[in-house]
């Protein structure tokens, strides 16, 4: 994801620079610019950079759903594969 304009809560617990678990573990149903059918689970976001970063992070054609997924202790863990190991439960116990 991208450092640049965040918002007040993203503020009090920062996006980890080279993560992108949350543009990677969860499914996505609604279309994003590049996937238009959304994007299954454990699949990177086509708009996911080499360094893990959102390239439509500060654009009107970033989903709703996203935007709205707030970086907090609990979902980013310690590192990287903390957050990748939550987010992926996170999506077994919601899958419909």
């Amino acid at each position: 994801m991208s450092f640049d304009g965040k918002s007040s809560s993203e503020a009090e617990f920062p996006c980890r620079s080279g993560c992108g678990a949350c543009c990677i573990a969860p499914s996505i149903s609604s279309a994003i610019p590049g996937m238009p059918g959304g994007k299954p689970a454990g699949v990177p976001c086509v708009n996911l950079d080499a360094e893990f970063r959102c390239r439509i992070f500060d654009s009107p054609e970033r989903p709703a759903v996203c935007a709205s997924l707030k970086p907090n202790p609990e979902m980013c863990g310690s590192c990287r594969r903390e957050a990748l190991a939550f987010l992926t439960r996170l999506e077994e116990l919601t899958r419909p």
